[in-house]
């Protein structure tokens, strides 16, 4: 089977996989990551751009989030279809290993898994929780889980553990303290840095314009 018709196989896996998923999470979300991780791609050198597609597109095939905190059904959901596709155990391991490694869940834990084409794919995935996208999809999820938008009185938690992160029930705005605005500084490549910065300072732009208007403002 040819690359092409491969590409076109796992979008059409993943849009059935995800046809009812939560805005924040669907296949446009999908389609962001999978066109922001080419861009960056095109930038960079000696990657293997077939890794990139596939990882991109399957990265998000079965959250976590939605499977009461279970990082296991995505890698095996995707090695299953990559199997059916007749690619090389070199290949399917290698996003399947992708998929494991490129979520940020909160605590302080060591990347066990390291390559290029994953670090490409975490900044394009990290670049839809930033900015305008990033915000829509922040609220979208908090009201999904029908979470307070801002309680003062709750404070971020900063030195959650990842079994904390994935349990709370904070304010949607603890969220950008807890995971948005750290993004910035966590991004692999010159080019996702440079992206994340603009977005960065755009969600900062609006924080400041949410609190004065929550405090009677402008």
């Amino acid at each position: 089977m040819n690359k092409q018709q491969t590409i076109l196989n796992t979008i059409n896996f993943v849009k059935e996989q995800l046809h009812n998923a939560e805005g924040g999470h669907d296949w446009f979300h999908i389609e962001r990551v999978w066109k922001n991780a080419k861009l960056i791609a095109a930038q960079e050198e000696n990657v293997d751009l077939l890794i990139i597609e596939l990882g991109a597109l399957l990265h998000d095939i079965a959250d976590s989030k939605f499977h009461d905190g279970d990082d296991t059904i995505g890698p095996q959901v995707a090695r299953k279809f990559l199997e059916e596709q007749n690619l090389s155990e070199d290949i399917i391991l290698h996003v399947e290993n992708i998929i494991k490694y490129i979520s940020f869940k909160g605590g302080h834990q060591e990347q066990k898994f390291k390559s290029k084409e994953l670090d490409i794919i975490q900044d394009a995935d990290r670049l839809d929780a930033l900015g305008a996208i990033g915000i829509a999809r922040t609220f979208n999820y908090g009201g999904f889980k029908n979470r307070t938008i801002y309680n003062p009185d709750i404070k971020p938690d900063l030195n959650m553990t990842v079994e904390q992160y994935k349990k709370s029930t904070a304010p949607t705005l603890n969220h950008f303290y807890e995971k948005l605005l750290l993004l910035k500084d966590r991004m692999n490549t010159s080019t996702g840095k440079q992206l994340a910065h603009e977005r960065h300072d755009y969600m900062e732009g609006f924080l400041n314009q949410f609190y004065a208007e929550w405090n009677g403002g402008a």
